[in-house]
């Protein structure tokens, strides 16, 4: 039997048929997924809020957690500064130990908080065992439960994550004006599951960021008058975005300044011909290395993402490989040859992770004004 300091057990079962014992915290109850894993060793506020996780319960591979509570939000023109969306985003919380917190603006636990959302968390055990078999079996889909027995696995196992489309779950009901302090023009934001950190990223190059729902029509879009157009991250399987990708095609008609960062970067290479995969199990952390081969430089960068242009063969017509991941290869951004153009497949944002690559937003910001 294992020994809980919270007074109720937790397990946690992968598709395969593994089983694993541990103890529950947060909210009690079950809860279905496609299981994932991140190396980060900091930023459980923002990853946990990150709408890109959507349908997934999360793995910290960082054997402490909750070190330094949660904060409490602050919001500035709309965007929160410390949280990726107004709530948890996943599924359950899976840590080897979750701890008490200590930092002078924690407002509450870790376990507090998955509580006060209802998210399900599990603590105690082997971490790194789930890890190795999803790293051998590839993603795969799994039930955490916190103070509850899994009866029948099979009925909670029955809706798969790449069959689901999650944007209508993380993406604005209607849109969203951030004001800009600036005077640079509108940006339009094509919102299927954005973080926060994103929109920041270009609210602080002085832009009004206007959020729109992921399914609105290019009429709706460029009745804004947009000075750009970005298609941000999200969650799912994007070769479920029919409609998104038909729109980005003809989007493109208008020649405007064009960015897709993660989800908007597979759309992108969908709209123009090219290849996204699912891949084996995924890129999840806040120290990827991707080499810019416009200069030889190297940069350490924050991803989430499942799928992926896996190679250059998959790359559109006219789009050139303007990162690469060092380690798999994996297209991590593109540029038009012709057209203002660019796309990241990691997160050009510091929340969590490195400020290495925070200059994309500036070479976003500098394309819109040249394009006048």
């Amino acid at each position: 039997m294992t020994y809980c300091k919270s007074e109720y057990l937790g397990y946690v079962y992968l598709e395969d048929g593994t089983l694993l014992q541990g103890c529950g915290f947060g909210a009690k109850g079950i809860r279905a997924g496609e299981v994932v894993f991140s190396t980060a060793m900091n930023g459980y506020p923002e990853s946990l809020t990150d709408p890109s996780y959507r349908g997934q319960i999360l793995v910290l591979t960082h054997p402490l957690i909750g070190n330094y509570g949660v904060p409490r939000k602050e919001v500035v023109e709309g965007i929160y500064q410390n949280f990726e969306s107004d709530s948890i985003q996943v599924e359950g919380l899976v840590v080897t130990e979750v701890t008490e917190p200590y930092k002078w603006n924690s407002e509450r636990s870790l376990s507090k908080w998955l509580s006060d959302e209802e998210i399900p968390g599990v603590s105690d055990v082997d971490t790194r065992a789930i890890v190795k078999r999803v790293r051998t079996e590839g993603s795969m889909m799994g039930i955490i439960a916190s103070g509850m027995e899994i009866d029948d696995p099979k009925k909670y196992l029955q809706k798969k994550y790449d069959e689901t489309d999650f944007s209508p779950l993380t993406s604005p009901k209607t849109p969203v004006v951030h004001k800009g302090r600036g005077d640079k023009g509108i940006v339009v934001m094509i919102d299927c599951g954005t973080k926060h950190g994103i929109i920041k990223g270009l609210y602080d190059q002085g832009f009004t960021v206007v959020r729109v729902p992921c399914w609105f029509s290019p009429k709706e879009i460029m009745d804004y008058n947009p000075k750009g157009i970005i298609f941000g991250n999200g969650p799912g399987n994007p070769n479920l975005y029919v409609n998104q990708v038909k729109n980005f095609r003809e989007i493109l008609e208008y020649k405007l300044p064009t960015m897709g960062i993660c989800l908007g970067h597979q759309l992108l290479t969908i709209a123009l011909g090219g290849k996204v995969r699912k891949m084996k199990f995924g890129h999840r952390a806040i120290n990827k290395a991707v080499v810019d081969l416009t200069t030889g430089e190297g940069y350490i960068t924050t991803h989430n993402h499942g799928y992926a242009v896996l190679s250059k063969d998959d790359v559109p017509k006219d789009m050139k490989v303007w990162f690469y991941n060092p380690d798999d290869e994996t297209v991590e951004g593109m540029y038009h040859e012709k057209l203002p153009i660019i796309t990241t497949q990691f997160h050009p944002v510091a929340r969590p992770g490195p400020w290495d690559v925070t200059w994309v937003f500036k070479k976003f910001a500098k394309m819109v004004e040249s394009n006048g």
